[in-house]
């Protein structure tokens, strides 16, 4: 060993020193080396021959086993599953031993190999590898196929794909002159790799990354893995790492663990791509916010422990879509069957207000759905690509959408209610192979770089350099031939959520699933005779696929507030639509407008025969307020999710029936939906398993033949949400009363664990907007769980100028109200709401401002 080796400092936080050990061994040189080790095995000596296994943790550069001390800690604990952890410094890496020499990747793989033996590991062994390390492990994983049982790889990469570029960083530190000034010289390098985390480390946490690499001699070794990235093939690693890249195969029976931090400058999505089509029987989770140091910015541990905990558990025998009714016997009918049975008809199929009153029948939008499919087909589109779409609601993009599902492309929709970040997240997450947009989204897709190539639709598009619908409409004329149409267990459609409660979640439907929608929307009475005018953004598309004429109002369908009655009564008047679809800031404008209706449109609006709001809770008396609009009309309000809609129904006279309760009643399981309740503990976690008993609030469970078949690339999210078979945790929670009614309290993410018990937002919230004096309030929390205080936030009658705490007599009245312990009263202009709906309070953002307020740091912004 070389006299230099230094012994751990005394602290370093978050690990424990008794893991640190010495392994001394021969390496395949012929030369005894000393390698510094983190064992979880030696702080529990009588626990080895319990141990069912050993997870192998490599780091990457410029870290050191530091890097794992948090899954070194989980494993450590007494409810641990019973795996060791061992994480191994590499030679002249961490505190293991300088030896001076150079070592390449081979050589590295070797090592650990040398490692493992020294030790005695026989497996099983799951190794765990990050950045540089993730393909020493995995090189280590291909060498000992009978150790091995399962591989977990954090933001690494095996390839460099042609035609991408090298990671920023590493191509500055690898010029002329720079390598041995930032890496070896100076600190600069491991100093810029610390940065990456999100949030920033703390000083000691830095201190600790840094102990082991003080002087320059201490750090050859960084410089020297930053020069042993091959990157042509001229490189003498370039063999090793083909070996590993190409040998990736040998996996496909391997359980693999993809854990992934989007925010990395050094491995991005293109690295990612390359690892997924490599192992594409991995699962996936991207932690959003998180980087290239993903095990300080995101619950790694977690994530194993749970992954572990399905290796050795028998997958559930379910069907693609588990029903709670019957199989049905008629079959199954994909969502564009009723373009295609009508494609000789000549009347009317959509109407768009918004383009001069543009007219489109059956007959021509088939046409154009056949011709857009063939050129899309002809122009490279293949089954299973994914095609994102930036277009607004109309026949472009119906066109366009039916177009992708006949040819069996999938479909990605995040519409820009996401607002400009939500949508750059969602983009990339759902890495689309090909992009169809207006001429401002592809101007904004060049701009931030989204991935897929580009196709153009309206004006505009053919300037920005894309190929547009029209032109993939003349290429389809000519090859009429279409592509066997997709099978009902294909994937059809990744939706993303609304991003109210976190960075929204793409929700992936199969063909099935979705024409499951379209037939549990048929419950609503919606068939061929009926006219609907679209002013909510899903209706817009399935519309076409009930088979019903559909109008677009004269309104941004993306932005509901820009309804307003004489659009609305336009767009009835113009199919003698007898349905309308509202979200319900729309309809709250349209009854603020609705004094400045004419005679003729008045009667217009009396045609309406159903109305139908979803979204978001929409008041009584907000439906009351519509009906007077629309007298003949019966108004519904059902309640859905991206992952599933709708789930239940409830009409305005059912709701006046069911009276007053703690929420908001949401009715009854619409047929084929099953809804279950999983009882909230006293700290608000909900119950393992679902029960239906009157009057327990719990986490709302639904089980239907429309729910969504997976989040995508979110495996830990997915396997929370679904780890009961055949049922969707939808994280709102919610009671069942006595009659079978559902009753929606709020989100599981904004339930107050108080010292007297557990607190949901809703029926609190309602109370408080009794008051003459409040138009909107918002119960959130602040301090820690099992004793969060609660504080209510209102917007007042007339508004506030400025935010602060509430007045005295305001404050009394929603403690009388209430009749609860309210900590604080604060009153603001305006609650935020999110930007897809217009309508759901962003109670996480009030709760971090209320916790803000009442620490003393000041009122500041919203």
């Amino acid at each position: 060993m070389s006299g230099d080796e230094s012994l751990l400092p005394a602290e370093l936080p978050g690990l424990d020193p008794a893991w640190s050990r010495r392994v001394t061994a021969v390496d395949s040189q012929g030369v005894e080396r000393t390698w510094h080790v983190l064992d979880t095995a030696v702080t529990d000596p009588e626990r080895p021959s319990g141990y069912v296994g050993t997870l192998l943790c490599v780091h990457g550069n410029p870290t050191w086993s530091y890097l794992w001390r948090h899954l070194l800690a989980r494993f450590s604990r007494p409810d641990a599953p019973p795996w060791r952890v061992v994480a191994v410094d590499h030679l002249d890496m961490g505190f293991s031993e300088r030896t001076g020499t150079v070592r390449p990747l081979a050589q590295r793989i070797d090592d650990l190999g040398t490692v493992t033996d020294a030790l005695g590991l026989t497996g099983p062994v799951i190794t765990v590898g990050h950045d540089w390390g993730g393909v020493i492990s995995l090189g280590w994983a291909l060498r000992h196929p009978d150790q091995l049982r399962g591989v977990v790889l954090t933001n690494t990469a095996v390839h460099q794909p042609p035609g991408s570029s090298a990671p920023t960083l590493i191509r500055l530190a690898r010029l002329p002159g720079i390598l041995p000034a930032v890496t070896v010289s100076s600190p600069t390098f491991l100093r810029a790799t610390l940065a990456l985390a999100n949030p920033p480390l703390p000083e000691q946490v830095r201190a600790g990354y840094l102990a082991p690499y003080r002087t320059p001699d201490r750090r050859a070794a960084i410089g020297g893995f930053v020069a042993d990235i091959p990157l042509t093939p001229e490189h003498p690693s370039w063999p090793a790492l083909t070996e590993v890249a190409q040998g990736l195969s040998r996996l496909a029976e391997v359980p693999t663990l993809l854990l992934w931090g989007p925010r990395d400058p050094v491995f991005g999505a293109v690295h990612l791509r390359d690892l997924r089509t490599r192992l594409p029987h991995a699962k996936l989770h991207r932690f959003e916010g998180a980087g290239h140091l993903l095990a300080e910015d995101a619950d790694v541990p977690g994530a194993v422990v749970r992954w572990l905990a399905d290796l050795d558990r028998p997958a559930p025998k379910l069907t693609p879509s588990p029903s709670p009714s019957p199989e049905p016997t008629e079959p199954w009918r994909p969502l564009w069957a009723a373009l295609a049975d009508r494609s000789d008809d000549r009347s009317v199929a959509l109407v768009e207000l918004a383009h001069g009153g543009r007219q489109v029948s059956w007959a021509l939008l088939w046409r154009r759905i056949r011709e857009i499919a063939a050129g899309l087909a002809a122009s490279g589109v293949r089954r299973g690509d994914r095609v994102a779409l930036l277009v607004p609601p109309g026949a472009d993009l119906t066109a366009a959408v039916y177009a992708c599902l006949r040819i069996g492309a999938v479909i990605v929709v995040a519409d820009p209610g996401l607002g400009l970040a939500g949508m750059n997240r969602a983009l990339r997450a759902a890495d689309p192979a090909h992009l169809i947009a207006v001429g401002r989204g592809l101007a904004v897709a060049r701009a931030l770089r989204w991935p897929g190539r580009r196709f153009g639709a309206g004006p505009g598009a053919a300037v920005l350099g894309a190929s547009t619908l029209g032109r993939l409409a003349r290429i389809g004329a000519g090859h009429p031939e279409l592509p066997s149409a997709p099978g009902p267990d294909d994937d059809a459609a990744v939706l993303f959520t609304s991003g109210s409660t976190g960075p929204a979640k793409g929700a992936v439907y199969t063909h099935r699933q979705l024409a499951a929608m379209r037939d549990a929307l048929s419950s609503f009475g919606l068939d061929s005779d009926t006219g609907i005018v679209a002013a909510f953004a899903p209706f817009a598309l399935f519309g076409p696929a009930l088979g019903a004429t559909s109008v677009i109002p004269d309104m941004k369908v993306t932005a509901p507030r820009t309804l307003t009655a004489a659009a609305l009564a336009e767009a009835t008047a113009a199919i003698d639509a007898s349905a309308v679809f509202a979200a319900p800031a729309a309809l709250r404008n349209v009854v603020e407008t609705g004094d400045a209706l004419d005679d003729r449109q008045r009667a217009a609006l009396e045609g309406v025969e159903l109305l139908l709001s979803a979204g978001a809770p929409v008041p009584a008396v907000l439906l009351a307020q519509a009906r007077a609009l629309m007298p003949k009309a019966q108004p519904h309000t059902p309640y859905g999710m991206t992952e599933v809609l709708p789930v239940t129904d409830v009409t305005l006279d059912e709701i006046v029936d069911a009276g007053s309760g703690d929420g908001v009643c949401v009715g009854r399981p619409i047929p084929g939906v099953k809804v279950a309740i999983a009882a909230l503990d006293p700290t608000g976690t909900p119950a393992e398993q679902p029960g239906a008993a009157a009057g327990v609030t719990g986490e709302i469970m639904v089980r239907a033949g429309h729910v969504k078949d997976r989040y995508d690339a979110l495996w830990l999210t997915e396997r929370v949400s679904s780890r009961n078979p055949g049922w969707h945790r939808t994280g709102d929670v919610g009671y069942l009363d006595p009659d079978g009614r559902l009753w929606v309290q709020g989100r599981l993410a904004h339930v107050l664990s108080t010292s007297d018990g557990v607190l949901t937002p809703v029926g609190i919230e309602q109370r408080v907007e009794s008051l003459p004096q409040v138009a909107r309030a918002a119960a959130v929390g602040v301090g820690p769980r099992g004793v969060t205080q609660l504080v209510v936030v209102a917007e007042t009658r007339p508004p506030v100028r400025r935010a602060g705490p509430a007045d005295r007599k305001l404050a009394d009245d929603v403690r009388e109200v209430t009749g609860l312990p309210v900590a604080a009263v604060l009153v603001v202009p305006d609650l935020p709401t999110d930007i897809r709906h217009n309508s759901k309070i962003d109670r996480t953002r009030l709760g971090r401002w209320a916790e803000r307020v009442l620490a003393g740091g000041g009122l500041g912004k919203l």
